[in-house]
């Protein structure tokens, strides 16, 4: 059985080591508004947040996801806030990707 805190963080010990204590309920966090949309580099969705007690403040109600398979072994997730352009950190070995789609992924995604 579960405790759940004020800002909705449960607290479950179990005896499995692999499963953490501390979660949060599905009540938390965003949830996909509409279908998912396929691009040529893997998909988009747009995630609109659930009415819930903030963490940190200043959510964003509406974000984008956009997941590309770069390769059979690398999916790349990025949140962005499709009202309002924002500053991203530049990192010179990461170049925008743009090729279509990895193939014979060894992996699953499930939104």
């Amino acid at each position: 059985q579960s405790l759940c805190a004020r800002r909705g963080c449960c607290w479950s010990p179990l005896n499995d080591t692999s499963v953490p204590w501390c979660f949060f309920s599905a009540e938390h966090g965003y949830r996909v508004d509409g279908a998912l949309r396929t691009t040529r580099e893997g998909f988009q969705a747009t995630l609109r947040r659930l009415p819930s007690p903030s963490l940190f403040g200043d959510d964003v109600d509406t974000v984008l996801l956009t997941a590309e398979h770069q390769s059979p072994n690398r999916l790349r997730l990025k949140i962005t806030d499709p009202d309002t352009q924002r500053f991203e950190v530049p990192h010179e070995h990461v170049g925008p990707f743009s090729g279509p789609a990895a193939s014979n992924l060894k992996y699953e995604v499930e939104v």
